[in-house]
């Protein structure tokens, strides 16, 4: 339908100028901050990098595989011995880590879930949350750790360290039962680990827990730390660099 009046120099008549009223005005604002607050209360993940691959898909375990031992402890392993012990694994793993509505579980028994791949250097992308007493972390490289709850310093720090700092710079964990995300990178030795977009690791070594006698292992698989207890993970992605 046309509206009546004609523009004079660019400038539309009265007939067609929008002016809200208070009313609407309030409803716009109160809608905002209603968007915002279940933005916020949903925990919503940080968007990866376009380059960053899923590793996991949210239906299966693919690309998944269960623990056996430790980079030393396989390493002294014939293939033989690794790939029954693997098989075992494997199995507790199907027994114990599921994939449900998108969401990777783990009922808090068995062991820590594995990478199939090793990976180098890499910006991780991960979204956890855990139930009270619940205590997990991210191994970088088959290495703890990135801690996963210390309700007295936070989430994030590289709780293993000795030499090394290991304490986060701020806590900001989300209350229990919401979900956090962790965005981190690891370059060489130098991990810096972001918190729910806050920065709580800048730029900090990790020790080789294995054998602190030489610098961590140059590659090796991510894994999602057992710690007694139910743990939920989603959003799980990783840029190689």
């Amino acid at each position: 339908m046309a509206l009546s009046g004609h523009a004079r120099d660019g400038i539309p008549p009265r007939s067609q100028v929008f002016r809200p009223g208070r009313r609407f005005v309030r409803a716009v604002i109160r809608a905002a901050a209603t968007c915002l607050l279940l933005m916020l209360l949903a925990g919503c993940a940080v968007k990866p990098h376009p380059q960053a691959k899923q590793l996991f898909n949210g239906s299966d375990l693919s690309g998944w595989k269960g623990l056996v031992g430790n980079p030393v402890t396989r390493a002294k392993m014939t293939p033989g011995e690794l790939a029954e012990a693997q098989v075992a694994a494997d199995a507790s793993m199907r027994e114990h880590w599921s994939a449900e509505d998108g969401v990777l579980v783990f009922d808090g028994k068995g062991d820590n879930l594995v990478t199939e791949r090793d990976f180098e250097d890499f910006e991780l992308w991960v979204d956890w949350k855990i139930e009270p007493r619940g205590d997990s972390g991210i191994y970088l490289r088959g290495t703890p750790q990135v801690q996963i709850w210390d309700n007295k310093i936070g989430s994030g720090g590289l709780y293993n360290n000795k030499r090394s700092v290991k304490k986060p710079l701020v806590v900001a964990d989300r209350s229990v039962g919401e979900w956090n995300n962790f965005h981190i990178l690891m370059e060489g030795e130098i991990v810096t680990v972001w918190l729910n977009g806050q920065l709580v690791v800048d730029g900090v070594k990790l020790e080789n827990y294995w054998d602190r006698s030489i610098p961590i292992f140059p590659s090796g698989p991510i894994e999602l730390q057992n710690h007694g207890n139910s743990l939920y993970f989603r959003n799980i992605w990783i840029r190689e660099r």
